[in-house]
């Protein structure tokens, strides 16, 4: 193969991997933040609610 591909390509694996990673981590930062317990939780009974 062509060796511009191939160091795109590992480049490409290797940022993007730490891309996710970040990325994944803000998520869980945000969803396990103590401020945003009480929405998680308000948004976790909706289906249980009668109208």
């Amino acid at each position: 193969m062509n060796e511009s591909y191939t160091t795109m390509a590992s480049f490409a694996q290797t940022w993007g991997l730490v891309y996710f990673v970040i990325i994944f981590l803000c998520v869980l930062a945000y969803a396990l933040w103590p401020k945003n317990r009480k929405r998680f939780d308000e948004a976790a009974h909706i289906p249980l609610r009668e109208d």
